[in-house]
């Protein structure tokens, strides 16, 4: 009976540590002891790359972004940022987190300033679900090519959510985001908007799109909110920019 008691224990413990990944959409839902009810703070995670957008919920308002290379080390959160329009002095410097996992759907992510608690809201994946950065936009009607370089676009989807971010890590511009919840399925690629930062009036909006993943690019078909015709790959991101930050996630 203890044989089978220890065997059981050691069993549910693998499964704790096995769930513990930061993979998935996690929402801010504790800042330093208080309960984060007046803004949404959406984070998602893959591919060792997060991103997160923040809005008020009263009226949409953009809020802020941030995001960039991340791996676990043990108990501690390491992240290497590309953008933050809440403290530029983190862009490309590499910081650690205290990490402390209050059970498989909550962690803690503690610095010398705030105590913040996260709650994951999914972690399904899909066809699309990876982070991407733009290679190429038909314009003209010819394909032109996108080389990366410090001034990119990303497009990070997970557990039904998407953000895409367009900004400099070098010169630490940050120019724009948006996100909210996606679906892909049956070649057909549908966003519903959530946050925008250049105009909260376009929250709410839906937008369907043709997609197709060829030799693992991400051709994106379809028309924008205003009426383009859009055309465009994007490329896995860890290809694109091999140097990031790697480990366990």
């Amino acid at each position: 009976m203890k044989n089978l008691c220890f065997t059981l224990t050691l069993l549910c413990f693998a499964s704790l540590l096995s769930a513990q990944s930061m993979k998935g959409a996690w929402q801010l839902i504790s800042l330093n002891g208080e309960k984060v009810t007046d803004r949404e703070v959406i984070k998602i995670a893959t591919d060792n790359y997060f991103a997160l957008g923040s809005k008020r919920i009263e009226d949409n308002s953009f809020l802020g972004a941030a995001g960039g290379e991340y791996k676990l080390k043990g108990d501690k959160l390491i992240e290497k940022r590309d953008f933050d329009t809440y403290d530029s002095s983190k862009i490309n410097a590499v910081k650690e987190y205290r990490l402390t996992w209050i059970d498989d759907k909550k962690v803690q992510i503690t610095d010398s300033k705030h105590t913040k608690i996260w709650k994951k809201r999914s972690s399904e994946i899909d066809e699309l679900s990876g982070n991407w950065v733009i290679t190429g936009r038909k314009r003209g009607g010819v394909m032109m090519e996108m080389k990366p370089l410090d001034r990119r676009t990303i497009k990070i989807l997970t557990a039904n959510r998407f953000q895409w971010v367009a900004f400099n890590s070098a010169t630490k511009t940050f120019m724009a985001s948006g996100g909210g919840t996606y679906s892909a399925q049956d070649g057909i690629y549908t966003e519903h908007i959530t946050f925008f930062s250049k105009d909260k009036n376009r929250v709410g909006a839906h937008l369907d799109f043709n997609f197709e993943v060829i030799d693992g690019k991400w051709h994106h078909k379809g028309q924008s909110s205003g009426g383009k015709s859009i055309y465009e790959i994007w490329s896995p991101y860890s290809e694109t920019y091999p140097n990031a930050l790697k480990t366990q996630n």
